[in-house]
């Protein structure tokens, strides 16, 4: 009965949004650097690129008989995807592309987008990560925190050789430099990661070959850095620290909101950050028989929301793009420099070399699998019994 509530209840952006006040304090968006007061325009032209994910219904269940919405729960998992999409479109397009409705976009952007479309066969679809969350302990309908979104990129990854991302989620607040550029520098290792990724459905196993050898080139990062900035409430310690991250040219924003409520941070204007909502339902849509797809839907077309950083739940993950190795390079620089040497209490660490008490370091690879990737998986149940084919697998 929730369900049916969440799907029958359509919530439309409102017509008005509060304006952007006329001021000369700047506004950053995803590194880039806006003037309100003299050209507006660029800066909304700037938040209507950003792809916009919100909740959908009508889409096939998950799992086969699973929830056809996400509505009431998916709002984490939204704002997951919306950060990865960034990371796309500055891999492949670059951060200055911008979007224009009607206008013919490269291919590129149109496979970008079918990456998240709602259908079981897409790579980061709402199918998938609700899917590869049941490994994280989290039920289908359950909500996501920002660690367990970040960690459920992590695995979908390994099964996307187009985008071919190394992505490094962090543990106990600390960066590692050396397990870094061994990530994205060393070919693959063993496929140690098999039963931690065991619940991904078959129907994406098979859907790219391995044919990855030894890495000739810098493997581009997408690296999350999940954080807590206090204990009910941030702790303004952190606030100038966190308003930096936004400013680096190679930022991708943050995951975070209010208890239950998730929203994707992409700038902030004086104490006030800057959101994409993902609590408005959509229908479903799907590509058309070209490959391309229709995605007015997939852009906000209106004003940003804003909310007070003291506001913010102090559950937070922060993201970052480096395509090659002199931008991680760069971003190690500026943490240095603009973060860690101007807190007394640091956000996270930054350190060169891989923690001697910490367990040794493997990058993670792609599970060796057999099968076709043509098999439906009928239900949740079936997640389990995948599971122990690859315990079996495995011994």
């Amino acid at each position: 009965s929730v369900l049916s509530r969440y799907e029958n209840q359509i919530t439309i952006l409102s017509d008005y949004l509060e304006e952007f006040p006329e001021t000369d304090e700047p506004v950053w968006i995803l590194g880039r650097q806006h003037h309100l007061n003299t050209d507006k325009s660029k800066f909304l032209l700037d938040i209507s690129a950003r792809l916009w994910f919100t909740y959908r219904r009508k889409f096939s269940p998950i799992g086969g008989t699973g929830p056809s919405s996400d509505a009431g729960w998916g709002c984490m998992l939204r704002c997951g995807q919306m950060m990865l999409a960034q990371a796309l479109i500055c891999r492949h397009l670059g951060r200055d592309w911008q979007w224009e409705k009607h206008k013919k976009q490269p291919e590129e952007y149109h496979r970008i987008l079918r990456c998240f479309l709602d259908r079981k066969d897409c790579c980061y679809s709402i199918h998938q990560m609700a899917q590869m969350g049941v490994g994280e302990g989290k039920s289908i309908g359950e909500w996501f925190g920002p660690n367990t979104v970040a960690q459920v990129l992590k695995k979908l990854a390994l099964f996307d050789e187009w985008n071919s991302l190394a992505v490094y989620v962090s543990m106990d607040n600390t960066v590692v430099i050396e397990d870094i550029k061994k990530m994205c520098w060393c070919p693959p290792q063993s496929s140690s990661v098999a039963h931690s990724s065991a619940h991904f459905h078959r129907s994406a196993l098979g859907h790219n070959k391995n044919t990855a050898g030894f890495c000739t080139a810098w493997k581009p990062l997408l690296l999350i850095i999940p954080l807590r900035l206090g204990i009910n409430h941030i702790n303004p310690v952190y606030i100038d620290a966190f308003k930096e991250c936004f400013k680096m040219p190679q930022s991708l924003g943050a995951l975070g909101g209010k208890p239950n409520n998730a929203y994707y941070f992409i700038g902030f204007l004086g104490n006030e950050l800057i959101y994409l909502d993902p609590h408005t339902t959509q229908s479903f849509v799907d590509s058309e028989e070209n490959g391309t797809v229709d995605d007015e839907s997939f852009h906000c077309q209106q004003a940003p929301h804003r909310m007070k950083i003291m506001n913010l739940d102090p559950s937070v993950a922060l993201g970052f793009f480096c395509k090659e190795e002199c931008d991680f390079d760069n971003w190690c620089s500026l943490v240095q420099k603009e973060i860690l040497k101007q807190q007394s209490l640091r956000m996270f660490e930054l350190v060169q070399k891989h923690p001697a008490h910490w367990p040794p370091f493997i990058p993670p690879s792609k599970p060796e699998v057999t099968t076709t990737g043509a098999e439906l998986i009928e239900s949740t149940d079936k997640l389990f019994e995948l599971e122990e084919e690859f315990e079996i697998l495995s011994v």
